[in-house]
């Protein structure tokens, strides 16, 4: 028996491996084995399983599956299905794309195995005490020690670099074998010691707390329910038990449960000793239980008030929840202002969804987003909702993982990588925000959050729900063009009224005061007049740290990252300049670098110098800032919105985070400042980004019962994305756009493949993106697909690497695939590395 097995490398094809023994029984497809792969071992995923051979392939030549892990397998076949998909429809490898569909670790689990030979354990025995040891011996004195028989542990005691080079050279002299095995799972249950009283423990608990003067004990035990058990038979014990002893009984006896090892010894204020010597009494039992470490615990759980849904809303969820009884697959583009209710409509369908024994999924473009919706959804479906996101850590992850997967959690909300839930009955998928770009993952594979999950959705019969309040023009295309049924909700919940947007010509700021102004004077009177009226403000500026870049004014010199072909961004929180691509960190330097001038100069603005500036003109004012440099702490993010929502914070200075999904009823003005940077992008969604920065972060403003105000400063007041955002006029934007998109053929009247070419050589890059070009001009010959470039990409280097751009332009989307194929497989041919070439289907940006 054979097994086809997907390697998570990047390697497209899959690779036949001999099962041996029973393997060829227990072997199932959705199984993980852990194979030989080059000089390596590797967690693959069984695809297949046969006994014969297909094609010409000498037998001799296959390797056998060292292990399998699995007994059963744990990709489900829908799972097989929906990732052998994105790895064809996305050009990845299908083992990439198996291994994203799991928790973090599920294929770190093998590992090498050091143990001393006869040579080692010689030239460990020639050694005298107290002798100095080189690092050769230290190394062989550690693998002789059972705490170090695994490289990742030797590794852990020395430096990587010197533990890979000592093992490397140890193993050609010899003096150690190095093998390999399964390691234990990161994805192991968490087990917590508790204790319980043992059958014959309730006896003398019943005895002892009798006779006991434990005032404490019999307190708790009158407000417990006493557990129905079997009548033990009576154990006469040689000594009768301690005042310590007796409250330890006496704290089991009150819970009527097994009892947290460590919280029994608080409550009964005893040491771990107490309990030991119950337990060998037998009057205790200790045992370990597993513990779900739960991401929502720290959630508030209180009911909220029921919502009454507006003409409008009921309106929409009556036509999705017809759907939603005939079992039909069906994709609504709910297109509702800010504030209109879409949350509403998306709770009430999943409860129309778990009523009919179904389950649902929510997918939400920023992790910053799950604990608001969550703590909406656990209100209403408490127990039944489960959490994935990459910020968990693994254990959470994996825990939330099994829930769903054993059918204890029938709602999942989460970001793009919770599409991969392994949710059974699949009854309706829910895509907030389905514009946002964060739905893209930017390395392998390159799937879209959303179009996934409407082809999981569509495979499963389910009901998909597309909310947004700036659709993307592609969604809103097919909408018009019939593809998905369209739902509008045009007033806010309560018919409060939209915010007044008013632009600032900046122009016409820097004439008042005869020099630039990074806050005009109307945005700086609107946030004083806002405080003094006891309400909030919010201040937009998507770009974070203090200054954009370090400018010498002797010289001209600017200060670049070593790897990247851009400029550091100044942070003052730590004084030091970073890299936002690549994480380079240095310190600030005090003279220029090339001409040793001391007049260094700070140039641009970031949320950081925005805050300090706006503390410095309100001191009376508490002021905050929300960006990816505040919240890197676990919790930090939520801590900051939830001091805001309750009114600690007058005015929250933040990027794009505080742009979308939040409810604060007190902000009654929202400032843009410059938008410019993002209109400027060479990038073909500039104009469409910027559109729904501005209409999402104006939606933040009067969402109460007070009047809001939004107040945009530009350079460009009369570019058609800034005018149509002033008016909250979704529609004139699309109009506009989407001349452009059908004169320039980019979508949605075109596919679009961006192929990347990077490598540390800059000839090589070139090279290759040539050779690749001029063949697929020749696959794509007589075709409608149309070859740009090579050209160099717009950040030409990135951590180190020159990046070169081959972009496909196609409307017979196989067409274009067919010529990729044919070029790539032609470019590997010649000899250049596959792994130089980045291939990405339906860019979000060209960047």
């Amino acid at each position: 028996m054979f097994a086809e097995v997907a390697v998570p490398v990047y390697v497209r094809q899959t690779f036949t491996y001999r099962l041996p023994g029973d393997l060829s029984r227990r072997a199932k497809p959705g199984c993980r084995v852990l194979v030989p792969f080059g000089t390596k071992y590797l967690t693959g995923f069984v695809v297949d399983v046969r006994e014969t051979i297909e094609g010409e392939i000498d037998e001799s030549g296959i390797k056998d599956v060292e292990e399998l892990i699995d007994e059963s397998p744990i990709i489900t076949p829908e799972m097989m299905e929906l990732t052998r998909w994105i790895s064809d429809y996305y050009f990845a490898p299908w083992g990439e794309c198996l291994r994203a569909a799991l928790p973090a670790g599920a294929t770190s689990i093998s590992e090498r195995v050091l143990t001393l030979t006869t040579a080692g354990r010689e030239v460990l025995g020639d050694l005298r005490d107290g002798q100095r040891r080189s690092s050769k011996q230290r190394a062989l004195t550690l693998i002789a020690n059972e705490d170090f028989d695994t490289a990742r542990k030797l590794e852990r005691e020395l430096s990587t670099a010197q533990a890979g080079a000592l093992i490397r050279q140890l193993a050609r002299e010899g003096l150690i074998k190095v093998s390999q095995r399964i390691a234990d799972t990161r994805l192991k249950p968490k087990l917590q010691n508790v204790v319980r009283l043992a059958p014959q423990g309730l006896v003398v608990g019943d005895r002892a707390l009798g006779s006991s003067d434990d005032k404490r004990a019999k307190t708790r035990s009158r407000h417990r329910r006493r557990p129905e058990r079997s009548t033990p038979t009576p154990i006469s014990h040689p000594r009768p038990l301690n005042e310590k002893q007796l409250r330890v009984v006496g704290v089991l006896r009150a819970a009527g449960d097994a009892v947290p090892f460590s919280e029994l010894l608080d409550t009964a204020e005893v040491s771990s000793s107490v309990v030991r010597t119950l337990e060998k009494r037998g009057v205790v039992e200790v045992f370990a239980r597993e513990v779900r470490r739960d991401p929502l615990a720290h959630i508030d759980q209180a009911a909220l008030q029921p919502v009454t849904l507006t003409t409008e809303q009921q309106h929409a969820l009556d036509q999705i929840v017809a759907k939603i009884a005939e079992h039909q697959y069906s994709t609504f583009l709910l297109h509702g202002v800010t504030s209109s209710g879409k949350t509403e409509i998306y709770i009430a369908a999943m409860r129309e969804v778990i009523r009919h024994g179904m389950t649902a999924l929510m997918l939400v473009p920023e992790i910053s987003l799950t604990p608001i919706f969550s703590r909406r959804l656990i209100s209403e479906f408490r127990e039944s909702v489960a959490i994935l996101h990459s910020s968990l850590s693994e254990g959470e992850r994996a825990d939330e993982w099994r829930r769903i997967r054993g059918g204890d959690a029938r709602i999942v909300i989460g970001t793009r990588s919770a599409v991969f839930a392994p949710l059974d009955k699949l009854g309706l998928v829910i895509v907030d925000e389905e514009h946002d770009g964060s739905y893209k993952q930017d390395e392998t594979p390159r799937y879209h959050g959303r179009d996934t999950a409407i082809l999981r959705a569509s495979r499963a019969g389910a009901v998909v729900v597309l909310g947004s309040a700036t659709p993307s023009i592609e969604s809103f295309s097919h909408a018009k063009a019939g593809k998905y049924t369209y739902l509008r909700l045009q007033t806010r919940y309560l018919d409060r009224s939209l915010a007044e947007v008013q632009t600032v010509d900046m122009r016409e700021v820097f004439k008042r005061h005869g020099k630039a102004q990074q806050l005009s004077d109307e945005l700086k009177s609107a946030i004083a007049a806002t405080f003094s009226r006891g309400e909030q403000s919010m201040v937009l500026l998507n770009r974070r740290g203090f200054s954009s870049f370090l400018l010498c004014r002797s010289c001209g010199l600017a200060v670049h990252c070593p790897n990247c072909d851009v400029t550091l961004t100044y942070h003052r929180y730590n004084d030091s300049l970073q890299c936002h691509y690549c994480n380079y960190i240095r310190p600030v330097p005090r003279v220029c670098d090339a001409c040793e001038g001391e007049y260094i100069q700070y140039i641009g603005l970031g949320t950081e110098q925005l805050e300090a500036m706006l503390k410095e003109m309100f001191p009376q004012m508490n002021i905050a800032r929300l960006d990816r440099d505040t919240t890197r702490r676990r919790g930090s993010f939520e801590q900051i919105i939830m001091e805001f929502a309750e009114g600690g914070i007058d005015l929250l200075v933040g990027t794009q985070m505080i742009a979308k999904g939040h409810d604060f009823h007190n902000v009654t003005l929202v400032g843009v400042v410059s938008v410019d940077a993002g209109l400027g992008l060479p990038d073909f969604r500039a104009a469409e980004r910027t559109f729904q920065l501005l209409t999402q972060v104006a939606g933040r403003a009067g969402r109460g019962d007070r009047p809001g105000r939004v107040i945009i400063q530009t350079y460009h007041p009369e570019h058609y994305s800034v005018v149509c955002a002033r008016d909250q006029n979704y529609e004139e934007f699309y109009r506009r756009e989407i001349v452009f998109r059908r004169t320039m053929n980019y979508p949605p009247f075109a596919a679009l493949i961006n192929v990347l070419v990077h490598d540390k050589d800059f000839e090589r890059a070139n090279g290759t993106a040539a050779d690749f070009a001029r063949e697929l001009r020749e696959a794509a010959a007589g075709s409608d697909v149309r070859v740009l470039g090579p050209a160099p990409a717009a950040i030409s280097r990135i951590r180190a690497e020159y990046r070169v751009q081959v972009l496909i332009k196609a409307r017979n989307r196989a067409r274009a695939r067919e010529a990729l194929d044919v070029a790539m497989d032609r470019v590997i041919a010649a000899g250049h590395n596959p792994r130089s070439i980045s291939v990405e289907v339906d860019p979000m940006n060209l960047m």
